[in-house]
């Protein structure tokens, strides 16, 4: 029988921990219960360690196997004949191969959460812990029905952002291309034709300016690009550093317009996987652990991390979350009734639906209002460059009537 670590608090708020023998992690929740002692973690046996095979398989994709595999298991299917029916008819060879050796670990009598476990680029952390919660509670087809809505949500979530974002970024790269070819090819034609302009003081001073910097783009042009590809892949090199990534995710959520944008999506995967996984019976220390990374910012996570911190010392959880000034109001005072009411995960996904319905009306606006300010600034560049070379033009050619 495994031997579980717990750490729980008496009626009177005396914190304490322990080991306890038991067959899985809801008999030790259980036990603890009786003894009048509410469980803050409880930890499983160490597992092998986890291995992963090839590389991961999409949101999409993964979805459609936990909605399949829930749909066989509530109809009856045993689970290790709904596993070889979903390895036989996938097509993808990353998961067919994840898949062959799960199989094989679960005909060993191991628990389909461990072997999920060994695959991390393909099943997630949350989908073991509640694949684990569910067989433990008897409802892992209902478990895994909700890791599918939440990989879709997720998925969708995504998707609908970097589509938002895809006109706004063609419209810019075709813009500087414009310029570019107008500035390095086009402009520099017309210079020799107001040489005699120039030499009597009559050329314009916003065709000055305009040859001037045309002469500084091809002089400079490639050593500016140079620059620019180092300093991009230094910046990249600098975000994967954990003060970089803390840094960088700090300056994401306050950047005017789209830091909330920001903010609030990372607060909406937050809310939606710990609400997720507290409804399914994850206690709420590992249930936190997990939830601070799905939500994609550093500064986020250590601020989570802080409030797990104060749980464990019997603080609620929305406290350390308003005090550390990266949660909306509206989502503490809301998680502050919750806890009261002792509804928090319900409430946790209402708060990701709201945030995140919220966060795609502010998305769909601003790149609504983004489209036609590129249009504007481009047609303004694009006049300004023929209002430069006109001008010079009309004054030689009235300089000859």
């Amino acid at each position: 029988m495994p031997e579980f670590t717990y750490t729980a608090r008496s009626i009177d708020g005396t914190k304490v921990s322990g080991k306890m023998s038991a067959n899985t992690e809801r008999d030790v929740i259980g036990a603890l219960s009786k003894q009048s002692l509410f469980p803050i973690q409880v930890l499983a046996p160490e597992t092998r360690q986890a291995v992963s095979f090839g590389a991961g398989v999409s949101d999409q994709k993964i979805a459609v196997f936990y909605e399949q595999l829930a749909s066989l298991l509530n109809n009856g299917v045993p689970l290790l004949r709904s596993l070889s029916i979903l390895r036989d008819q996938t097509k993808i060879a990353t998961l067919k191969t994840a898949l062959d050796d799960v199989i094989g670990r679960v005909e060993d009598g191991e628990n389909l959460s461990d072997a999920f476990h060994r695959h991390p680029k393909i099943f997630s952390e949350m989908a073991v812990n509640m694949a684990r919660a569910g067989a433990e509670g008897g409802f892992l087809e209902d478990a895994l029905s909700r890791v599918a809505t939440f990989t879709e949500q997720a998925a969708e979530l995504r998707g609908r952002t970097i589509g938002a974002m895809i006109y706004p970024a063609v419209l810019f790269s075709m813009g500087s291309v414009i310029v570019a070819v107008l500035l390095v090819y086009f402009v520099p034609k017309f210079e020799s034709m107001f040489d005699t302009l120039r030499a009597t003081g009559q050329l314009p001073w916003v065709t000055e300016v305009l040859l001037a910097f045309s002469t500084r783009i091809q002089f400079w042009g490639v050593p500016i690009l140079i620059l620019m590809l180092i300093a991009f892949f230094a910046l990249r090199y600098q975000m994967q550093t954990p003060r970089g990534r803390l840094f960088f995710d700090g300056l994401k959520i306050k950047l005017p317009m789209l830091g909330n944008i920001f903010l609030n999506l990372s607060v909406a995967r937050f809310c939606r996987v710990l609400g997720t996984l507290l409804k399914n019976g994850v206690p709420i220390l590992k249930a936190l652990d997990i939830s601070r990374e799905a939500a994609g910012n550093k500064v986020l996570s250590a601020a989570i991390g802080e409030a797990s911190e104060n749980i464990t010392a019997g603080e609620s959880l929305s406290v350390p979350l308003k005090k550390s000034g990266h949660f909306p109001h509206d989502v503490t005072e809301m998680l502050s009734v919750a806890e009261e009411s002792n509804s928090l995960d319900s409430v946790l996904v209402n708060i990701s639906d709201g945030l995140e319905k919220q966060t795609i009306r502010r998305l769909d606006l601003m790149v609504k209002l983004i489209e036609p300010l590129m249009l504007m600034v481009m047609a303004a560049v694009v006049l300004v460059v023929v209002i430069a070379l006109l001008l010079p033009i009309m004054k030689m050619g009235s300089a000859l009537e």
